[in-house]
């Protein structure tokens, strides 16, 4: 062992004695936080209540995804990150500070912890900056980034570190992420602004067009978690809901049917599967071959619709694989990656700092 090393590991022997570790999936829906030796200790909503008045936090997480839709005038309850990048720093400062606290209860440590945060890929150096400078004023040591298709990779325990092509598919709440990856690198990738959230609207949109009631996001979603299992099928499903007639101004109840929900999602559902098709078109024929070997793997809340595997599998003609607790799979990525970080350096977001300049 040269002297640099022997000199490192005793720094990083000293660190996790004062110094907790975490892996963040900050997404747009849900973050995650991964404590380094005990597991995901967090999932909550991306979701912050501020009192436009005083211009403080009311709630964080659960409590403030409660509100939505629910507010009075001097109470917003927003979500800071959009599309899977920061909208609102200071909002996602507070409630990155949040969780790492709620995290660290009761294994507080002296000094902050280093973090590894999951984000989508091919963001700009600008949005990294904005993520890691969060993160370090929110209270870490110690920031890294991660592409989340490879943090979901190696949650999952894909042989990313082969010369063997994977693929896979990470639905969230505002972006999906398409990747091949294949030694330890991305070889070939599509993010695209299709996902959660954009099914939720499609869902507004066609229940005020079909029956002309006005329903809110978190109707939309319990529409899609409901009747979204049959989304690939033809079996009879069906929930009530209630919104406001467009006509009366009243309160109104109808019955939404799968076929409903198929129609509603065909649009970001057909552009998911062009952006996947465009994907496979422009990667190397044998990595091709390895993906047809081995299947697609989906992971993220996006998963969870089980029908969307089938409909994915009768259009591509691919193996189509859930990932076991798809929601996970970044943050426990993160998790891997911490515990050994100096394998995993190369995969990590370079720090524009720590790039060194050209001669």
């Amino acid at each position: 062992m040269s002297i640099r090393n022997f000199f490192r590991e005793i720094k990083e022997k000293f660190f996790r004695l004062f110094s907790n570790e975490m892996g963040i999936d900050l997404g747009t829906a849900n973050t995650l936080v991964y404590l380094s030796g005990i597991g995901i200790v967090i999932d909550e909503p991306s979701v912050v209540a501020i009192n436009t008045k005083t211009g403080r936090v009311v709630a964080i997480g659960r409590e403030a995804k409660k509100m939505l839709g629910r507010t009075p005038a001097h109470i917003t309850a927003v979500k800071p990150l959009v599309e899977g990048v920061i909208s609102d720093f200071e909002v996602t400062e507070e409630m990155l500070a949040y969780l790492i606290n709620k995290a660290e209860e009761g294994n507080k440590k002296l000094l902050g912890p280093r973090v590894v945060i999951g984000v989508p890929s091919g963001i700009t150096n600008v949005e990294t900056r904005a993520v890691r400078d969060a993160a370090k004023n929110a209270g870490a040591r110690e920031v890294h980034i991660i592409e989340e298709p490879i943090s979901a990779a190696i949650g999952i325990r894909l042989p990313i570190d082969s010369p063997i092509g994977s693929m896979i598919i990470d639905i969230g709440g505002g972006t999906t992420d398409i990747a091949v990856i294949s030694l330890n690198g991305i070889v070939n990738a599509k993010n695209v602004k299709v996902a959660g959230e954009k099914f939720n609207e499609d869902i507004i949109s066609y229940i005020r067009n079909e029956f002309k009631i006005l329903i809110g996001e978190k109707t939309a979603e319990r529409i899609k978690v409901e009747i979204g299992g049959t989304l690939g099928s033809r079996e009879n499903n069906e929930t009530i809901i209630r919104g406001r007639d467009l006509v009366t101004g009243l309160p109104k109840e109808v019955i939404v049917t799968d076929a409903d929900l198929r129609e509603a999602l065909a649009v970001p559902i057909d552009t998911l599967i062009e952006s996947i098709r465009e994907v496979l078109e422009t990667s190397p024929p044998e990595i091709i071959s390895d993906i047809m070997k081995h299947g697609v793997y989906l992971v993220g809340g996006g998963a969870l619709l089980s029908g969307l595997s089938e409909i994915f599998h009768d259009s591509l003609k691919i193996p189509v694989y859930i990932a076991e607790d798809p929601l996970k799979s970044v943050a426990r990525g993160t998790g891997v990656i911490l515990e050994n970080l100096e394998e995993y350096e190369d995969l990590l977001v370079q720090n524009e700092d720590e790039i060194p300049p050209k001669k």
